[in-house]
């Protein structure tokens, strides 16, 4: 299966369990939210996009301790890319995978003292204020995930209960390859 169709296939599988999370079990009716939400597991079904900050050597920022310290030395559009990523991420993990965190928070790790969800939240909200041509509806987005973090982290875990529940032998109803 090719990439550009793996992506489509992965993508309405997300979209589908998103609407129906958000929308019919939670009341949340706002389909761009919805919509960034499945984009946002489609990206992350890949490693390197979950961990795609570098800092100026090349070096894979897995902290988010440290992608604030690059998001600090960036300006424009790429201060505002590190930022709406420490929100993806903070809200991926807090969301999807809460039981990492215990690893992710250890306390040899910088990360230690972070807290996510208020990190996630400022990151979203910073991101949102970046202007730059044409992004102006995400930037909306942005701000709505920033005001409803909790929400959506709950929202999250409900979308994986949700896949959870339809295929409960783990193997889900169709190829999800992880790169």
């Amino acid at each position: 299966m090719d990439t550009k169709r793996s992506h489509t296939v992965l993508y309405r599988f997300f979209s589908g369990l998103a609407e129906y999370t958000f929308e019919a079990r939670l009341g949340v009716a706002d389909p761009p939210l919805v919509d960034y939400i499945a984009l946002l597991l489609t990206r992350f079904m890949h490693c390197d996009a979950i961990y795609q900050v570098r800092n100026p050597s090349g070096r894979r920022l897995e902290e988010v301790a440290q992608m604030l310290v690059e998001a600090d030395a960036r300006i424009g559009n790429p201060r505002r890319e590190v930022h709406r990523h420490i929100g993806d991420f903070t809200l991926f993990w807090t969301g999807v995978y809460p039981e990492a965190l215990r690893r992710l928070k250890d306390a040899s790790r910088l990360d230690y003292f972070v807290d996510y969800c208020e990190q996630g939240k400022r990151a979203y909200h910073i991101a949102a204020t970046i202007e730059t041509a044409g992004n102006a509806q995400e930037n909306e987005v942005l701000e709505r995930l920033s005001h409803d973090f909790e929400l959506c982290a709950f929202g999250l875990g409900e979308l994986r209960r949700e896949w959870e529940r339809r295929d409960p032998e783990g193997g889900l109803s169709g190829p999800i390859i992880i790169n």
